[in-house]
């Protein structure tokens, strides 16, 4: 895969004439791609990689790394250049890249679910018996608890959790402060039923530090969570565009329409800028807009 990516430089600097410092953009942005690719979505050629695969990078770039919204245009812009030489060359039969709109990056604004949403896909592991419908019910609801980033929870070690305080210690990442995030007593109810019925029986090592495991008794990637919020959301028949951050989404909607202040919830979002947490303000003042003055049929 990646002689691919160094055979499309070269053709950008022999053939196209472009810039040393373009070249070095397109590598390094190429290059997390195909990181994000190969190790958190498990592809082992370009010919794998899936529109959905594209959706949750994108979505990892705005929450995860917080990248400005240029610098996450231009990188989609690398992708979809890159995948356009891919199909042009033969290498692949279909562009993966075709309907991904890189305008629309400059608009973006996080998708929430609705409450009543909410509540059908924090019932949906409770339709089933299991280890896994537990560790599913707890995983749900601790990130709608909390609005944890899906990277900062499928990284979550049993000492991180308190059920006794209902609280979760989420460990800096970056520059970020360390945060302490307090979460509501079903939470902590489906969290106790996890770690006393479910995650024994899913444990292969009792050496393993991980509060949530996959069905091999390793720590959840990234990846399975996201398999799961899409399992449930395929059974509950809920029709919003889901990512693996819309519960961080809706959980941060939520606390501003409950009257939380936008600096309250920056904090517990891990936000490093209060301008970051004031595009759901921005959501709440158009949703109210469109509800005032709905278009006509």
């Amino acid at each position: 895969m990646l002689e691919h990516i160094e055979r499309f430089l070269q053709v950008l600097a022999k053939e196209k004439g472009y810039a040393s410092n373009t070249i070095v953009a397109y590598r390094n942005d190429l290059t997390q791609f195909h990181q994000f690719a190969s190790e958190t979505c498990q592809r082992s050629a370009w010919a794998e990689v899936a529109e959905h695969d594209l959706e949750h990078y994108l979505d990892c770039l705005r929450e995860d790394h917080e990248y400005a919204t240029a610098t996450v245009a231009r990188k989609v812009a690398a992708v979809k250049s890159f995948f356009h030489h891919l199909a042009s060359e033969g290498i692949l039969t279909q562009d993966p890249t075709k309907e991904m709109d890189s305008p629309h990056v400059r608009k973006y604004t996080p998708v929430s679910l609705t409450e009543s949403e909410v509540k059908q896909l924090l019932r949906a592991p409770l339709q089933s018996n299991g280890a896994r419908s537990l560790r599913d019910a707890a995983l749900l609801e601790l990130l709608y608890a909390t609005g944890m980033r899906v990277s900062e929870i499928v990284s979550l070690d049993l000492d991180q959790i308190d059920l006794e305080r209902g609280s979760v210690h989420c460990r800096a990442r970056n520059r970020q402060k360390d945060r302490v995030l307090p979460f509501y007593p079903r939470a902590a109810d489906a969290l106790h039923a996890y770690l006393t019925d479910g995650r024994p029986s899913l444990v292969r090592d009792n050496d393993e530090d991980a509060l949530f495991l996959n069905h091999r008794g390793q720590r959840l990637t990234r990846q399975g969570l996201w398999l799961i919020i899409k399992r449930y959301v395929k059974q509950t028949g809920i029709r919003t565009a889901v990512t693996p951050h819309t519960l961080r989404h809706s959980f941060a909607r939520h606390m501003l329409n409950g009257g939380a202040d936008v600096h309250e919830v920056q904090g517990l979002l891990g936000h490093a800028n209060v301008s970051t947490t004031q595009v759901y303000t921005q959501a709440q003042v158009r949703a109210a807009y469109e509800e005032a003055h709905p278009r006509s049929a």
